[in-house]
Parts: C-alpha cells; sequence; structure tokens
C-alpha cells in the first residue's frame, strides 16, 4: 500500500510519493518496468529531449569516481517528433505517473519552439535543462548567466500550458541569484542540483579519461553541496524546490525535504539499484512511523 501521507502536489501535479527518478538515469521510465512498478514512482522526468536527435559524444562517456560517476552523454536522444510519436505512448501504455519532459536547446527561441512541441496531452510539466551552451552567444552556459536563464524560462513559459520546472546548474559564484531570476521570469518550481563540471585522466595513456575531456560529476560525492544548494534556494524564492544530488537512501532524501524541497529526485543510485525509488519511499513511511 502507498501511503496517502506522503503524497504531494507540486506544482500543480498529484504525486502519490516525493520521490521522482531524475533525468537522464531513468531512461523513460520503462526501461524500469522489469524492476519496480511504475505506478509506484511519484514522477518520471525523461532524459533529455532536444529538437533534432543527437547522436552524443564520441569516445569514453562515463567513468566511476571513488563516491559517484562523470559522465559526458552529449544528450543523446531521438529527438522530439520520434519521442511523442513513438516513445510518449508507450510510457503511457505502462503506467499512470506523471510524466515530466527534460528539454535542452541552443537558443532561448529553440526551447520555446521546442516547449510548443511538447504541449500536449500526456506531458505532465517541463523540466528545462539550463546547463547548456548558448549558441548565439559563443557558447556561454545558460545556466551561470542569469539574464540568459530568465530568457530561456519566459520562452518556455510563453510556448506551453504546463508547470515549468528549471534545472539549475550549481557551477556558479551564488545559485540564488540564478533561482530569483528565473522565479521572476515566471517559474513554477526549480530543481537543483545538476551536476558539477569535473574530468578524470588516465594515467596509463596520460589523456582525459572522458571522450569530452569534461564531465558531470554526481553521485553521493555531491550531496553535502546540493543539500546546501537547496536549502539556501528555498530561504530564497517562493515557488517549489525539488531537491537532488547524491541522493541514495531514504535518509539522504529527508535531509533534503528537511531542507526545504517539497520532492526529490533519484539519479546515480538508479545505476546501482534499479528499486532505489521504492525502497526510498518505503524508507520515508518507515520514518515516519
Amino acid at each position: 500500500m502507498i501511503s496517502e501521507r506522503i503524497a504531494v502536489q507540486f506544482a500543480g501535479i498529484s504525486m502519490k510519493t516525493p520521490v521522482m527518478g531524475a533525468s537522464g538515469t531513468f531512461g523513460f521510465g520503462v526501461e524500469y518496468s522489469d524492476f519496480l512498478d511504475l505506478d509506484h514512482v511519484g514522477a518520471i522526468i525523461s532524459k533529455g529531449i532536444t529538437p533534432l536527435p543527437r547522436p552524443g559524444n564520441p569516445g569514453v562517456r562515463v567513468a566511476e569516481t571513488p563516491a559517484g560517476m562523470l559522465n559526458c552523454i552529449g544528450l543523446e536522444n531521438p529527438g522530439v517528433e520520434v519521442f511523442k510519436r513513438d516513445i510518449l505512448p508507450k510510457v503511457h501504455q505502462a503506467c499512470q505517473t506523471p510524466l515530466i519532459v527534460n528539454i535542452s536547446a541552443g537558443t532561448a527561441e529553440e526551447y520555446g519552439e521546442l516547449a510548443a512541441q511538447l504541449d500536449v496531452d500526456g506531458v505532465a510539466a517541463l523540466e528545462v535543462n539550463i546547463s547548456c551552451p548558448n549558441v548565439k552567444e559563443g557558447g556561454i552556459v545558460f545556466g551561470t548567466q542569469p539574464e540568459a536563464a530568465a530568457a530561456v524560462t519566459r520562452s518556455v513559459k510563453d510556448h506551453t500550458r504546463k508547470p515549468v520546472i528549471v534545472k539549475l546548474s550549481p557551477n556558479v559564484t551564488d545559485i540564488t541569484v540564478m533561482a530569483k531570476a528565473v522565479e521572476a521570469a515566471g517559474a513554477d518550481a526549480v530543481s537543483l542540483i545538476n551536476t558539477l563540471t569535473g574530468m578524470a585522466i588516465d594515467i596509463k595513456t596520460r589523456r582525459p579519461l572522458l571522450g569530452n575531456i569534461t564531465g558531470g560529476l554526481s553521485g553521493p560525492a555531491v550531496k553535502p553541496v546540493a543539500l546546501r544548494m537547496v536549502w539556501q534556494v528555498a530561504k530564497a524564492v517562493k515557488i517549489p524546490v525539488v531537491g537532488l544530488g547524491g541522493i541514495c537512501t531514504a535518509e539522504d532524501a529527508i535531509e533534503f525535504l528537511m531542507a526545504g524541497a517539497t520532492a526529490i529526485e533519484i539519479g546515480t543510485a538508479n545505476f546501482l539499484d534499479p528499486t532505489v525509488t521504492i525502497k526510498v519511499r518505503d524508507g520515508i513511511n518507515d520514518w515516519l512511523d
């Protein structure tokens, strides 16, 4: 039995539990259906969708670290048209769980166009990945400039009726500045943190291990940083906050909820245990007992 006491209303979305599968680690949800009942997850957040198909980065894409992993997948995905035609129907055949679609693009205008294409039945909300290079501004990442992040947020809001969750990058001096900027631009919620930038070197070849040289660090190593940032942002904005970054256990999740998060996402831990979202949900219930 799923306890009603842990059901949450988040940005207008009704969820049976505050535990969600994070983008890029939970596929489109259906990949996990052999391991758990998808209707027992609070929400599924899809891997990142872009306007056109992307093959991803060449070379090594994943490297294990002492307390987590580095990845430079490069947003490999089939593109929005294939997602809508082939993948979205399969997700809704598999479960009734809300599906939040994570989106990425190269310009604010492209974000808006992508949001309009996903303003369809079966999509519960959009999670906007602003940790992407701004093509018009020479590759400066949207998520590191308040004005650029706000422009993306406004563009998405202008083109969708869905709740808009902006996923914040931790690779900034003051994350509350970014949170306030997207809140002022109309964001319905924020999620944080995205990965920290890191790298690894293969001392045998004397070359960077990852094909892209740098990658995103996730897993338990980032949890203290993520928790601190969630605590800061929850005090700085009035919109709901989703916490993520290194959550592996119910105790981890409870810390984020105590820091001010309304819901949480589990990412890297899914690779260690594909049933972790259910175990964390049950652990929260046990803690309440």
